[in-house]
């Protein structure tokens, strides 16, 4: 996500860096030991207690109160149990929410990771009859039939944590977790790049490559044989091809077979595919077979994020709109397909989730009519995507590279631009689409694999956490 993201024009690329950990969060990463002989919890003995602490200046709690060895202190009313974990960050988690998210295996079965428990059947004004701090985490002991008990880890309720939110492990206040990478022209320098063999080999490097296209938006894959088998096979690693329009795998030269301009020799300006469909595909894996008797057909990449970055700072009035107006588009050069995205009005070129940017969505030549602009918004609109336009064709946003058989590249659909330069001559291309969700899952699963983040660390030993091959406490879930 792009949200805290700084780009540098003295270096080739620049990071999201994970910085600093959020006060004494940190030290509840894994479950603490109590000191043998220490009071191994806290709990206060009435609401007025804690509200009474909850209203004292960070200056008027010593220091003394928290020590890293303690456990977090816990107490609870009627509506809430709170959680400080230390003498200044405090989380609070109402009853119904706790309870609904229990994953004792009476609520949460195990193996296919689903609630078992009935929600609607939940109390609305269910309480606790007691809350303990435990080495595993936070116990909590219902007033119910049974006297049911849950466990929720420390980690797990960092995590998600919502009263108020609190930065993930490594992060400030403010910045996402997610890395990204943004990259002008200077990428050529060093861009991401993996071996065709080792991928087809082993996860490793498969986690390598789906992590450079999360992080820089796309990678290049070296070392492919030059067929349409191998390509196809290289795309299946990640998951499923998305069939369209134009085929599953395309295997493809400039003969318009398909009425698309990618079946031309003409120039293509930095765009994004699939514009006209309400869910954009996710990757697209190119890969030059051949191209002989003529010259030219270097690959254009953009980096969508970069620009928008760029231009957020130049003119955030123009980000503004191209953030906020739809932009309708269409796919009409087949006769037996006419694609439209619902709603037909389409989406803004820049695509944000609670304020954050995550999607690009830019076809100028797929662009239907603009006729639901306010009149007083035309000028300004126009201007908008002057200034996007000239801001993705500076030439430290361009990156251009004479792509060689044996060579493919994947792009994030959703971040990279690509475009092409007019050539001459017979060029065969293969590739594929590949949906977002498919790579997102691969990633994920590789990422439990090789980069389990600080909850997975944490919970992982607790016992019956890990139930056919898959943590119940994972923060996806």
């Amino acid at each position: 996500m792009l949200r805290g993201a700084r780009a540098l024009s003295s270096v080739c690329c620049s990071t999201v860096k994970r910085a600093g950990a959020a006060r004494n969060i940190r030290k509840l990463a894994l479950p603490v030991q109590p000191r043998l002989g220490a009071r191994s919890t806290r709990s206060f003995a009435s609401l007025a207690q804690v509200q009474a602490v909850n209203e004292v200046s960070p200056s008027q709690v010593p220091e003394a109160a928290v020590k890293p060895v303690d456990l977090p202190i816990v107490s609870n009313d009627a509506k809430q149990v709170a959680v400080g974990w230390d003498t200044r960050t405090w989380s609070r988690f109402h009853n119904i929410w706790l309870r609904d998210h229990c994953r004792c295996p009476k609520c949460f079965h195990a193996i296919t990771k689903q609630r078992l428990l009935n929600t609607f059947q939940i109390p609305p004004d269910i309480a606790p009859l007691g809350v303990a701090a435990k080495p595993e985490g936070l116990e909590v002991t219902w007033n119910s039939t049974d006297n049911h008990t849950s466990l929720y880890p420390w980690a797990w309720l960092q995590r998600n944590s919502y009263d108020p939110p609190l930065p993930k492990e490594g992060e400030k206040e403010g910045e996402r977790h997610d890395e990204k990478i943004l990259w002008g022209a200077k990428i050529q320098q060093a861009p991401p790049t993996v071996e065709y063999e080792q991928v087809m080999a082993g996860d490793a490097e498969l986690f390598k490559w789906l992590d450079n296209i999360d992080k820089f938006g796309f990678s290049f894959v070296t070392g492919v044989p030059s067929t349409p088998e191998a390509t196809e096979k290289l795309c299946e690693r990640i998951g499923f091809i998305r069939e369209t329009q134009y085929g599953r795998f395309w295997d493809f030269t400039a003969d318009l077979a398909k009425g698309d301009t990618a079946y031309t020799n003409i120039a293509l300006g930095a765009h994004t595919d699939n514009t006209y469909f309400t869910d954009p595909c996710g990757l697209q894996l190119f890969h030059l077979l051949s191209h002989t008797e003529g010259t030219g057909g270097s690959t254009l990449l953009v980096d969508g994020f970069y620009v928008a970055s760029l231009l957020k700072e130049l003119n955030p009035a123009a980000y503004n709109l191209l953030s906020t107006v739809p932009v309708p588009a269409h796919a009409a050069g087949e006769p037996t397909a006419l694609y439209r995205p619902s709603p037909e009005s389409g989406y803004p070129v820049l695509g944000h989730h609670h304020g954050t940017l995550g999607q690009v969505r830019w076809n100028n030549d797929d662009r239907s009519v603009m006729n639901h602009l306010e009149p007083s918004a035309v000028e300004g609109w126009y201007e908008a995507i002057r200034l996007w336009n000239k801001t993705l064709s500076r030439p430290d946003s361009e990156y251009w590279v004479q792509l060689q058989p044996g060579t493919a590249v994947v792009v994030d659909n959703h971040r990279v631009l690509h475009g092409r330069s007019a050539f001459t001559g017979k060029r065969r291309m293969c590739g594929a689409y590949i949906g977002m969700d498919e790579y997102k899952s691969k990633l994920a699963v590789l990422k439990e694999k090789f980069a389990p983040d600080t909850v997975l660390e944490a919970t992982n030993a607790i016992p019956d956490a890990v139930v056919n091959g898959r943590n119940i406490w994972n923060p996806a879930l």
